[in-house]
């Protein structure tokens, strides 16, 4: 059978093939009565955002929409749906679609009763105390990838355009009060995009896994989710009809963006400047960082490794467990070198500037230096790893 449940953690879920229909159901329990649903141009266009429109006037429900949300979403973006959303006096947000769609529309909810500029609630020290919270909109969140966990998370990236820096947003009133993972959703998701999003999945278990501090809750869901990208991700990628592995890989997707409030590390810090400057996919650009992050960290992480490789009854412990992420990559048709995504050296220099800079670098188990930083995208690079 496939999978299918009803989560009330960390935020309410309903999970499972078909649980669309219960959109009108969710805006209820989430008090929204005039939602706008906010997506993406490719998405807007799809037989699916149609049939979430009718769900939405089945449900007795006035819906506006905003579709005007860049693959990595910006201030731009953010404000003219915020103002789209005050001027059809919208009590809340459907975010319908990836990472960007739920971000930015998150973001929109938040930021509907604030008198601040958004970058005054960047993630810095206690800056989300700035906000009033009651003029926080709710969101229902409905996920169309299995990567980022955003429909999980308490905060949204958005892409500063003056610094052509990821800015996080964050507030913890930002969870969604319903979500919606229906794997029937991701099922016309390209084997590129499956694989993309995928190994965001992955990263940000790795990563919560390994960043620096007590947490075993959250380390717990990193290692099941690892575990489950591992099994899921690869069936889902050479058969996107697979709806159990496509399920599974929801899950993965949540478990990430559940367990990296934690901490995210290197793969983040050296990925998001590149995300800012190319425009590249950010799934895809973690996934070419990881192994050379993983051999930047050996030293630190050895032992932490070699348990983890038991769990996933990988070999050889380190070694093996590097061997593993090397041939997933490979087998999903990652990318081994940076040129091959569209990034060359010359702009290294800044990239390693605002790596360290990022403030996910602070979670990386081995200190991460300037030189650290530029080195590293030089073995992207060049593919060197070890």
């Amino acid at each position: 059978m496939y999978p299918h449940a009803t989560w009330t953690y960390p935020t309410a879920i309903r999970f499972g093939a078909g649980r669309i229909a219960e959109l009108g159901e969710a805006c209820r329990a989430a008090g929204i009565a005039r939602p706008l649903l906010v997506t993406d141009p490719g998405i807007a266009r799809l037989p699916i955002a149609g049939r979430l429109r009718g769900l939405l006037a089945a449900a007795g429900l006035g819906a506006g929409e905003f579709s005007d949300v860049q693959p990595n979403p910006t201030e731009e973006n953010v404000a003219a749906g915020l103002a789209g959303l005050r001027a059809g006096g919208h009590d809340g947000v459907v975010a319908f679609g990836g990472g960007s769609a739920l971000d930015c529309g998150k973001v929109m909810a938040f930021l509907h009763g604030q008198t601040r500029p958004m970058w005054d609630f960047e993630d810095v020290g206690d800056w989300w105390r700035r906000a009033d919270p009651a003029g926080i909109l709710p969101v229902v969140a409905v996920p169309t990838t299995a990567g980022t966990g955003s429909e999980v998370g308490r905060a949204g990236v958005i892409t500063n355009l003056a610094t052509r820096t990821k800015k996080v947003i964050f507030h913890p009133a930002m969870m969604p009060r319903q979500v919606i993972c229906d794997a029937e959703l991701t099922v016309g998701l390209p084997p590129a995009l499956t694989a993309g999003t995928g190994m965001d999945a992955f990263a940000h278990c790795l990563e919560a896994y390994c960043a620096p501090g007590y947490h075993p809750m959250a380390e717990g869901i990193a290692v099941e989710g690892m575990r489950l990208v591992q099994e899921y991700l690869p069936r889902a990628y050479r058969d996107g009809s697979d709806l159990e592995a496509r399920a599974n890989m929801l899950a993965a997707a949540a478990m990430g963006a559940t367990a990296f409030q934690k901490g995210l590390g290197a793969i983040h810090a050296l990925s998001h400047p590149v995300g800012a400057l190319y425009g590249t996919h950010h799934g895809l650009t973690n996934a070419v960082f990881m192994p050379y992050v993983l051999d930047f960290n050996r030293e630190v992480l050895w032992d932490k490794i070699d348990r983890l490789a038991g769990w996933l009854e990988i070999d050889e412990g380190f070694s093996g467990f590097l061997d593993f992420v090397l041939r997933l990559r490979r087998d999903l048709g990652i990318p081994h070198t940076l040129d091959k995504i569209g990034v060359d050296k010359a702009r290294f220099d800044e990239m390693a500037r605002m790596a360290i800079a990022d403030p996910t670098a602070g979670g990386n188990p081995r200190a991460l230096t300037e030189d650290d930083a530029r080195d590293l995208y030089e073995r992207a690079l060049e593919g060197r790893v070890g």
